[in-house]
């Protein structure tokens, strides 16, 4: 199976999201290589960054179901490899 590096993106505006997201990144935790949170308290946002390395539909369904969640913003950028 092949896999991609990707890096997800998250701003999280909605504290109330935030045990969701924890669920959902549990769910994946087998493709997730590290997770960085920094959180902006002068702004009352968190902005998390997930580094994966996956199959395109997981890293997509990911990344899917974590901007679902109220308040949640994401990006993903894929490598080149």
């Amino acid at each position: 199976m092949d896999t991609r590096i990707a890096l997800i993106g998250l701003i999280v505006e909605n504290p109330d999201s935030v045990e969701q997201l924890n669920r959902v990144l549990h769910e994946y935790s087998p493709y997730i290589i590290g997770r960085m949170g920094l959180p902006y308290r002068e702004r009352g946002i968190s902005i998390i960054s997930v580094v994966v390395d996956a199959p395109n539909g997981v890293i997509s369904a990911l990344s899917g179901k974590l901007g679902m969640l109220p308040g949640v913003s994401t990006k993903t950028l894929y490598s080149k490899l």
